[in-house]
């Protein structure tokens, strides 16, 4: 938990006081007549804050009287303005239906000096104010809001900077000595606009419809829901520094969920998940029915399938389960933010340039690609959250570590961002994944990888190996305090007997272990790559991801019994679906 900030009143009086009404003068980049209304607005407020922040002062508490409060050495805008279409559909009927328009803007103020600004250690969100903007492209109104929100992030910044101050007096010097902001080029690019959200709602409605209706033949899931996201958001940045940016972005998901519960309790659960750049490039209904009608079938296996117990021993992870294995495992701890701070584990902080996997295996983070083999990245983006370009960076390179994840926040072996400062609306950015792409020199096919796994079971004295088909999710534990360890959670497990029994599905197992130990079991991979897309939730919020890997073969993996449950699957019988009320 991080310390909670006081705010402190500012005192203005009219014409003076921390934001005097002076002249507009340089700062920011200038607004051009070209830019968006909105940009435009935030652009002239910025330079207009820019100049009279720190150049009066009113006494108070704070700020004695004649002397000056300091001036922002960093100020930025950042404005999401989003168009949202969703609908829900459960049992064959629609649940809900809406379409919304959002604005919101984050104002980051920084006072002090790169080297030790009001965010350094625990206060890290005390550069952050957010409020919603007005929807219409209102001159006056929007340069109003922002003016009220950097009035309220000023006072919030006053009062972290002097606590940061006094707490620098009195702690322990800090092993990582790295400033809190880096110096970087700003970057000037309006995008063009994507046009406006074209959805057929009474279409997509009916579809939703037959989605959900597919569960009725399936008595025992006793949830499903189908829904369909699409977005349609331009972000705008600008800051004193000049940066100018405007990037739009639209995406569409059609998300399938399906719950039931065992006869001891256990919940069981599967997902689908389809994306593309706009709703008329979602897979047709027919492939959508299908894997619908799949899922439900496993589930029904599932409920069905024995508990396993506790293994310790060699498996193989489908392409898909190891993306999100690369992500939770190894992605995460990779973030620069992680390298510093007295929480945190670092457990690759010392490992530059020293092998952190198998030679055969490189890793790289590339947001700039917006697909894959055809099939779209949600990680994709070309500017981060700070305004700087998105860039590929080569994490590990023959197995060897090479760099971090990096925001605009130093650590000491990188100093400079690279692209990967990324955050929700409302959030201070981190070092974060965009697209994780792991590819290998040490390729088989699927057969070949089959009968390594039975090989080295059988080696192992193991009458069977595990292979894991889907993932749903997993977290990693990165901080100091706790064991340096992971959990991913599987959906589709089987059994692989050596003595060629027909696979086995079974239930009830989650993965876990310690990074460094497990990253090196790997011993041989797939020879094509599979696609995870998904969203991560860490300290800077929730954000949309790509993971791309191939399956893998692993000398020793351990598992552990998922937590199964006491409650009884619905004790009355649920009402038969396709009837009307009554039975008629």
């Amino acid at each position: 938990m991080r310390k909670p900030v006081v705010l402190l009143g500012l005192v203005l009086a009219a014409g003076s006081g921390p934001w005097a009404e002076t002249p507009a003068a340089g700062g920011g980049a200038a607004p051009s007549t070209s830019d968006p209304a909105i940009m435009q607005a935030m652009s002239s407020e910025l330079d207009r804050a820019m100049t009279s922040l720190g150049t009066s002062a009113t006494p108070t508490a704070d700020v004695k009287a004649g002397a000056l409060p300091p001036k922002p050495y960093f100020l930025s805008y950042s404005v999401a303005d989003a168009e949202n279409v969703s609908i829900s559909a459960q049992y064959g009927a629609i649940m809900n239906s809406n379409a919304a328009h959002t604005r919101t803007a984050d104002v980051q103020i920084r006072l002090g000096t790169p080297a030790l600004d009001n965010t350094h250690g625990d206060h890290r969100t005390s550069a952050l104010t957010t409020l919603p903007l007005p929807l219409s492209d209102d001159k006056d109104a929007i340069e109003r809001t922002l003016w009220f929100a950097t009035n309220r992030g000023y006072g919030k910044a006053l009062d972290a900077l002097e606590k940061v101050k006094t707490e620098q007096q009195v702690r322990a010097k800090e092993e990582d000595l790295s400033a809190d902001f880096s110096k970087e080029m700003p970057q000037s690019d309006v995008l063009p606009s994507l046009p406006k959200l074209d959805v057929d709602k009474a279409a997509w409605e009916q579809r939703l419809r037959e989605i959900t209706a597919v569960f009725k033949g399936f008595p025992d899931i006793y949830y499903d829901t189908a829904i369909m996201q699409t977005s349609n958001e331009t972000d705008y940045f600008v800051s004193s520094e000049g940066a100018h940016v405007a990037t739009p972005n639209q995406v569409a998901r059609l998300i399938v969920v399906a719950r039931t519960r065992a006869a001891d309790g256990m919940d069981l659960f599967r997902v689908e998940t389809f994306e593309a750049d706009k709703t008329g490039n979602l897979p047709a209904q027919s492939e959508v029915l299908e894997k619908t009608v799949a899922m439900a079938k496993n589930l029904d296996d599932l409920r069905a399938a024995p508990i396993t117990e506790p293994y310790n021993g060699p498996a193989i992870l489908s392409g898909r389960a190891a993306a999100v294995f690369f992500h939770e495992v190894l992605g995460h701890r990779l973030e620069g933010q992680r390298q510093r701070g007295d929480e945190e584990g670092q457990t690759f902080t010392k490992l530059l340039n020293k092998p952190i996997l198998p030679k055969f295996l490189s890793v790289a983070d590339d947001p700039t690609i917006r697909e894959f083999d055809g099939h779209p990245l949600s990680g994709h983006y070309a500017f981060d959250d700070e305004g700087d370009p998105a860039r590929k960076v080569d994490l590990v390179q023959d197995g060897v570590l090479k760099t971090f994840l990096m925001s605009r926040q130093p650590i000491a072996s990188v100093q400079e961002s690279n692209g990967h400062g990324r955050a929700e609306t409302g959030k201070m950015p981190t070092g974060r994944q965009g697209n994780l792409i792991v590819t290998s020199t040490k390729t088989v096919s699927d057969a070949e990888l089959r009968e390594m796994l039975k090989a080295e079971a059988k080696k192992q004295g193991k009458a069977y190996g595990l292979y894991f088909e889907d993932i749903s999710s997993g977290f990693a534990v990165t901080t100091r305090r706790s064991p340096q360890a992971f959990q991913v959670i599987p959906l589709v497990v089987y059994r692989v007997y050596v003595d060629g029994r027909p696979d086995e599905l079974v239930r009830g197992v989650s993965i876990v272990g310690t990074p460094q130990a497990a990253l090196m079991s790997i011993v041989a991979t797939g020879d094509h790559q599979d696609i995870f897309n998904g969203e991560c939730g860490a300290e800077s919020g929730t954000i949309p991801v790509s993971a791309v890997a191939p399956a893998m073969l692993v000398s020793a993996i351990e598992t552990q019994k998922q937590a199964q449950g006491t409650a009884r699957p619905p004790i009355v019988p649920a009402p038969p679906l396709g009837l009307k009320k009554g039975g008629e």
